[in-house]
């Protein structure tokens, strides 16, 4: 039964209900809300208890050439909910700066972290990455009991965890991290791009973009370019600079996208 569906047949209801009782029926906002926990409780993907601090956990920059990989947590404050969450690679940069405020003012705690390009080198994107969702749940003001990881895979940290795949879109403190990490990483970039500006990493976010891969052609890596992946070695190869002693090298990333998958294990 589709999301659709189950609004379809429980919303009269559940009016009816209310009106019956004397009560002011739920508004279209919370029967949306209540059908949508339903319907990832059918999917599996609620698994705290009613006692359960959670808190949200997601990461942004996995593919590009440069950069760090940031990830952030989240645990929302159910008594000012925020409206349009959701995945951050569907909504526009200008809704996504405007979300990040309402999160870091509403939240009941939130904490962004990262893991630099020399670890993303020394461990390979994947440890990085899970490194860097630690990072973040450790940072929290507020110890949580329940972290869901968007993915398939969970960091070892202290607290329990929950892998949910698609979860930036399923579960709304997965939304609200992915948002937070995103522009917090978009802001490091632009940040980048001011010392760098022959890359364009304002324009690209440091993905492999065409733009981006001429550049490096043209120029050579810069000392933010992550080594450990396949194009800034033929980069640096380009160059007359052989490299060793990285990680796992990552094959085709040029065509990576935000929500590709991890690199692959040494």
């Amino acid at each position: 039964m589709s999301e659709g569906t189950i609004k379809r047949t429980r919303a009269p209801a559940a009016a009816a209900g209310a009106k019956a009782a004397g009560r002011k029926p739920p508004s279209q906002a919370a029967l949306k809300l209540a059908a949508r926990r339903k319907a990832a409780r059918q999917a599996g993907l609620l698994f705290e208890s009613p006692d359960d601090v959670v808190c949200g956990v997601d990461e942004a920059g996995r593919g590009p050439l440069a950069g760090p990989v940031v990830a952030a947590a989240v645990i929302l404050d159910p008594a000012r909910p925020i409206r349009g969450l959701n995945d951050s690679k569907v909504l526009t940069a200008q809704v996504r700066e405007k979300l990040y405020e309402r999160i870091v003012e509403r939240a009941l705690a939130w904490c962004v972290a990262s893991a630099t390009v020399e670890e993303i080198d020394t461990l390979n994107i994947l440890h990085a990455t899970m490194l860097a969702m630690r990072r973040a749940v450790e940072g929290l003001s507020i110890v949580p009991t329940l972290a869901k990881i968007d993915g398939n895979r969970c960091p070892v940290m202290p607290v329990r965890s929950e892998a949910v795949i698609g979860g930036d879109a399923l579960v709304p403190s997965i939304s609200a991290a992915s948002i937070i990490a995103k522009v917090t990483r978009d802001r490091m970039l632009v940040e980048l791009h001011g010392r760098h500006p022959h890359y364009g990493f304002d324009a690209h976010a440091g993905y492999g973009t065409p733009q981006h891969l001429e550049a490096l052609r043209v120029h050579g890596p810069c000392e933010h370019h992550r080594r450990s992946f396949a194009p800034v070695r033929d980069a640096y190869a380009l160059h007359g600079i052989v490299l060793s002693g990285t990680a796992a090298i990552v094959s085709d990333v040029a065509g990576l996208e935000e929500d590709d998958a991890f690199a692959p294990l040494p």
